[in-house]
């Protein structure tokens, strides 16, 4: 975006009448030109009148300027920048017969009268041929604008019919608030005298007559649009942009003209559409105004992108200096300083080419339906689907619905008939099982066994149902995960009794109570352990110990201890010297406040003491300053190890997960290998687990009241109900020993958390095996607790 006033130039008119006094002062970046009015005499001696008005433009042009110095200093920077992408406008304005047109259009005598608008035709061709890698295009349209209606001044129809059969340029406005114009044609240019000739046309068909202050005198405003759209070979973004070259009819006093008639009718319709420019000119140059009344005329809709809008704009004021049109230029100058307030703000206008990614999108379709039927080994993706692939899809959604691992996944290729079809048919049974539902009571099967009771589960919620199953089988995990943890660290405990090596080095006392308290605020592994089960914390806390990082992790909590404890040092050193400086400077000012008072700031020994203190002063912010470096650099050191340390935990956690969700898959693969196994012996391991339990119980003397609950919870949670399901799948339980251990860990965890395996001696079973596994896990768990045990 560019944002930028709008350039103003001013031209005078050659002349051979009676000159009033003006004068032009040039400058580097500016001109300006002075107008002297003499008082008249004959209004006598007190008159107030000023006598000279000054104006400042961007540059002056004179009676003996040439149309192409002209063209050079206004027109030439604006094409550049439509070729650029951006907007850009000339309008001339001026009293009426003051050189408006022939400054926009050109004279008809001589080639070298030529105006802006034949002068830009050619320049724009010119700049074609010199960048051929640009494909451009030039498009023309040309508007007149007489009595307020808007007219095509390129329409064929224009020379043969009258001005009242003609068709009316309407204004239409969308929503985002840009103007239309309705029944206006644009016309393409392919080369300059195409342009040419577009633009003769349009001269022929404006209204012009003779007044009495121009012998042709255009009576209507026109606007004269360049559209230019410019694309580089091979790409497909297209910068457009118009060039709006406007020749507006000028203002005329009618007590000067004596106009009468039509004529009379053509200057009040002229008159007031300049007088609604005014208005828009004022209100865009006042800060506080919130409404422009650009909708007053069609000339101010038309050019609403021009006067505040997106798009460069230039003003050419055209001046008459004969004596009795002095006050119209003063007017005219005035005019134009308001211009000069109102600041545009230009955009590129860049838009893609639609015909171009239109190709592009193609390609990109026959390139992936290409790719797609390589993957299909050259089977073709279109038409209907086969009777024969019809009763295949049904077979396989069948055996989908009746596998009940809740893994499995229903795979029918990178069809989307397939897909789509699969999709119809899941919701047509949905549909279907609905109806039943309502209607019909829920069957049951005829092979079902005597023991199991079928439930009716369709009144459950299946979201309630599925976050039971979730939470049953992340159990199972935990506690297979554990149980295998567990005999690891038996192993490690029975080697170390045997005086064998230990396994790992690492130390897990790696706690962040040792941090200064700045960075234990929050620590990521606390905000880890709150997120987790106790099970899966246990399993983190042994996990973490043996990970392989966790000594460069203990090595950057050290070092970030020392760094606070360094920092915190130097922290009081620079407190320290600060307050000494505040003191020695306080110390100096009254030094120095006595010496001034006695006029014995240049008496050596007067003012040695204040010497001393300066000095003192100098020396201390001189260490000042090499402490506060030193603490900046530590302060980057900390920042770099805090952030080692969170990505270290970062990394930790996710490995751990990563071994946890593996440990978890493994375990649900060892359990469904065991429910395909055998049916009938599931039924029965699980019916002997309430005497065994309670066998246990009474032999063992331990809580047998906790333990009849723990076993009959263990059922509970164990039970799996599914929708349409007649069978209820139980875990398997390979040997009697194995359920003991399990039930006797549930206990042990229960009662240790309870307090009690720190009050009372835990009962043994008598057996060596189980005894020893118990043993191990109790010496595991507490060196756990342990080393998660803050230190003093």
């Amino acid at each position: 975006m560019v944002k930028q006033t709008i350039q103003i130039f001013c031209r005078i008119k050659p002349t051979k009448g009676k000159k009033s006094l003006y004068e032009i002062d040039s400058k580097d970046s500016s001109d300006l030109i002075t107008f002297s009015v003499p008082k008249d005499v004959s209004e006598g001696f007190i008159n107030n009148k000023k006598e000279e008005y000054k104006f400042k433009f961007e540059r002056v042009f004179n009676q003996d300027t040439l149309q192409d110095d002209v063209f050079k200093q206004v027109a030439e920077p604006v094409i550049e920048n439509v070729l650029s992408g951006y907007n850009g406008t000339i309008f001339a304005y001026g009293q009426t017969g003051s050189g408006k047109t022939f400054t926009i259009t050109g004279g008809p005598e001589k080639y070298t009268d030529r105006g802006i608008i034949p002068r830009s035709i050619s320049y724009f061709f010119e700049m074609f041929a010199k960048k051929p890698e640009y494909s451009f295009t030039m498009h023309i349209s040309y508007l007149e604008i007489y009595n307020e209606n808007g007219y095509d001044l390129l329409d064929p129809q224009h020379q043969v019919s009258k001005l009242e059969d003609l068709p009316k340029v309407s204004l239409m406005e969308d929503e985002d608030n840009n103007i239309h114009l309705k029944n206006l044609s644009i016309h393409p240019a392919n080369n300059e005298e195409e342009a040419l000739n577009l633009l003769f046309l349009g001269d022929t068909n404006r209204m012009i007559a003779e007044t009495p202050m121009n012998q042709a005198s255009t009576r209507s405003h026109c606007v004269f649009t360049l559209h230019i759209s410019a694309r580089e070979t091979g790409s497909a973004t297209i910068r457009k942009a118009k060039l709006h070259l406007v020749d507006l009819a000028g203002s005329e006093r009618i007590g000067k003209t004596n106009a009468n008639g039509i004529l009379l009718t053509e200057a009040k319709y002229i008159n007031l559409s300049l007088h609604y420019l005014e208005q828009v000119i004022v209100a865009l140059a006042e800060k506080n105004r919130t409404h422009v009344p650009y909708r007053n005329s069609m000339m101010t809709s038309v050019l609403r992108d021009s006067l505040g809008g997106n798009c460069m704009t230039t003003m050419i004021a055209t001046c008459s200096i004969e004596k009795r049109n002095l006050d119209e230029s003063i007017s005219t100058c005035r005019f134009a300083q308001r211009v000069a307030m109102i600041k545009n703000e230009a955009i590129v206008n860049e838009e893609l080419d639609p015909r171009l990614v239109i190709n592009r999108l193609k390609r990109e379709v026959d390139e992936l339906k290409n790719q797609l039927s390589i993957a299909n080994n050259g089977e073709s993706l279109t038409g209907d689907l086969t009777q024969d692939e019809i009763e295949k899809l049904k077979v396989v959604i069948q055996r989908y619905l009746e596998d009940r691992d809740s893994d499995s996944s229903l795979n029918v290729g990178a069809d989307m008939r397939k897909i789509n079809f699969c999709f119809k048919l899941l919701k047509d049974m949905y549909i279907q099982m609905l109806a039943k539902s309502k209607i019909a009571p829920v069957s049951v099967a005829q092979n079902a066994p005597a023991n199991f009771t079928i439930v009716d589960a369709s009144h459950y919620d299946s979201k309630e149902l599925k976050d039971l199953k979730d939470t049953l089988r992340q159990r199972d995990n935990e506690i297979s995960i554990l149980v295998g943890m567990l005999k690891k660290e038996k192993k490690k405990y029975d080697d170390l009794a045997q005086g064998k090596p230990a396994v790992h080095t690492l130390s897990g006392s790696g706690s962040s109570d040792d941090l200064p308290k700045e960075f234990t605020k929050s620590h990521p592994k606390r905000d880890i352990l709150q997120n987790m089960s106790m099970g899966r914390q246990e399993a983190f806390e042994i996990f973490k110990r043996d990970y392989v990082g966790n000594q460069d992790i203990e090595n950057q909590k050290k070092f970030l201890k020392k760094s606070y404890a360094e920092a915190k040092m130097l922290g009081e050193v620079i407190n320290t010297a600060r307050a000494k400086l505040q003191h020695l400077k306080s110390k100096s000012e009254q030094i120095y406040s006595k010496l001034e008072a006695t006029n014995s700031l240049n008496d050596p020994r007067q003012n040695s003491e204040y010497e001393s203190i300066r000095k003192t002063m100098e020396f201390e912010k001189e260490n000042y300053r090499e402490n506060f470096e030193k603490l900046k650099n530590l302060k980057t050191q900390i920042e770099h190890a805090q952030y080692l340390i969170e990505k270290s935990q970062v990394k930790l956690q996710k490995d751990f997960e990563i071994w946890w969700t593996e440990q978890c898959e493994l375990n649900e693969q060892k359990q469904q290998q065991r429910l395909e196994s055998n049916d009938q012996s599931r039924v029965e391991s699980i019916t002997s687990i309430p005497s065994t339990a309670n066998s246990l119980s009474t032999s063992s003397r331990i809580n047998s009241s906790t333990n009849s609950t723990l076993t009959n919870s263990y059922h509970t949670e164990k039970s799996v109900f599914d929708y349409g399901e007649i069978h209820k799948k139980l875990p398997q339980i390979e040997s009697e020993r194995c359920i003991l251990i399990i039930l006797l860990f549930f206990l042990l965890i229960i009662k240790i958390r309870n307090g009690a395996a720190s009050n009372q001696k835990i009962n043994l079973t008598g057996d060596s095996e189980i005894d020893a596994d118990i043993t191990a896990f109790i010496n595991a768990r507490k060196r756990i607790m342990n080393q998660m045990k803050p230190k003093n």
